[in-house]
């Protein structure tokens, strides 16, 4: 009988390692088919999970409370699954290197507690070699056993968007690869166990060159957009009339220039350009790409600086609130995130901003940033609001809320810097606002 019979008998189990915005929904979307357990070094983590509350708010408090997913931060419990599934995140370094350390302590976890007959399954984004050559031979060292004999490995590629309700792990196509025939079919089959799509592939290799090269290219046409905004600005062109024209024709690509940051778009590209350098190849496009777009958040401060001083303020005074700190959207994830570029840049002229955000976690903003969240109703008297991310909180807001923020000073010595471009250009320039959008 195959693992995957087995799994679907209820005979053997299923474990997911890192809990976090990928882990969870594979986790939850697993248990509704066998027996799974959630494994995570945070133990504040497994504690709100056991709780039902979900810190990533990928499947909601009641998707946790009613799923019988057994978490743990034990790794011990690991030996219970025959099929694993790491999930942990793979940042980068200060220098903008592969940092490969958590998906090697994963290894190592995994490693120590694995038994014969299982499939080890890699999620976790990584230049292509990876799995094979770097995560095998740990697992290998730790366990004893021998891959290919005692063994098997694949690699899946993570596809979810954090905060996305559209494009969920159930609706996406799933990439999957397996390092032989056999152990392919029982990964896609595995997999097909919750998701509606599978895309099989033959080399592991070729699944982890995918998803590093699907992010690297949106992160270019970012770029190229970013370029343009910046250009036009120069111009004294709004980028946002050119891009609603531009978007009129047929085969427009529908890109918009802003801050990109996150755990993905923001750090696979250096993946693809550490290992093409590895091979003698010094990467031109990709590499541009995340320069123009690690640059955003400066060019937008120095637009806050410009429309302060033609406002006839006194910069090293003025009161600025930044409305979102989240690398995007209607999600918590804080990982990565682009806003701190702004707040950087703002600090050399000695403006330290006032930061709202309705959804990140104010613990994690302040122990990775330093950074103290305030209430909507905490900020009064500003002389500038920059909306950083397009929350629907902050779409919905209405200007009528939006000027309650300014002090009591004509319209036009009020600043308002629309990064997501979500405001009614018309209706603030109809009432004098002091106005910049990227």
């Amino acid at each position: 009988m195959s693992l995957y019979e087995k799994i679907i008998n209820g005979e053997e189990k299923i474990s997911v390692i890192g809990l976090g915005y990928v882990g969870i929904p594979l986790a939850v979307s697993f248990a509704k088919k066998a027996d799974v357990i959630g494994y995570d070094l945070d133990k504040e983590k497994i504690s709100l999970y056991k709780s039902g509350i979900d810190p990533t708010n990928e499947v909601g408090n009641e998707a946790i409370k009613d799923t019988t997913v057994f978490f743990t931060s034990k790794e011990a419990d690991l030996q219970q699954a025959k099929f694993h599934i790491v999930a942990v995140p793979t940042p980068i370094n200060s220098d903008k290197t592969p940092d490969l350390s958590p998906v090697e302590k994963a290894s190592e976890t995994v490693g120590r507690n694995l038994s014969n007959g299982s499939i080890v399954v890699y999620e976790s984004t990584v230049y292509p070699g990876v799995t094979e050559d770097i995560c095998i031979p740990i697992l290998e060292r730790e366990s004893g056993l021998v891959c290919g004999v005692d063994f098997k490995v694949g690699y899946s590629p993570e596809r979810i968007n954090p905060g996305d309700r559209v494009h969920t792990l159930e609706n996406i196509i799933k990439i999957v690869s397996g390092m032989d025939e056999v152990t392919l079919e029982e990964v896609a089959k595995t997999y097909e166990l919750v998701i509606k799509s599978v895309h099989r592939v033959g080399e592991i290799k070729v699944a982890e060159a995918a998803k590093v090269v699907e992010n690297s290219q949106r992160d270019i046409n970012i770029a190229f957009m970013n370029e343009l905004a910046m250009v036009f600005d120069r111009m004294g062109i709004d980028t946002k009339d050119v891009i609603d024209a531009m978007n009129t024709k047929w085969n427009a690509l529908k890109f918009s220039p802003g801050l990109v940051g996150g755990h993905c778009i923001g750090v696979d590209p250096y993946y693809f350009v550490y290992e093409a350098e590895k091979l003698g190849y010094h990467s031109q496009i990709v590499l541009a790409g995340r320069k123009i777009n690690d640059g955003m958040g400066e060019f937008i401060a120095d637009a806050i600086i410009k429309e302060l001083i033609l406002a006839n303020k006194v910069v090293k005074q003025a009161k600025v609130a930044i409305l979102g700190i989240t690398f995007k959207e209607n999600c918590p994830d804080i990982r990565n995130t682009k806003v701190m570029d702004i707040i950087h840049s703002l600090r050399e002229y000695t403006i330290d901003p006032m930061v709202v955000d309705p959804y990140a976690d104010s613990s994690a903003a302040m122990n990775e940033y330093g950074i103290t969240l305030h209430n909507m109703e905490d900020v009064t008297d500003v002389d500038c609001v920059v909306i950083a991310v397009a929350h629907h909180e902050f779409r919905n807001m209405g200007l009528d809320k939006l000027d309650t923020l300014f002090g009591k000073f004509k319209n036009k010595e009020k600043v308002i810097i629309d990064v997501k471009s979500i405001l009614d250009k018309g209706e603030i320039e109809k009432r004098g606002y002091r106005y910049w959008r990227l």
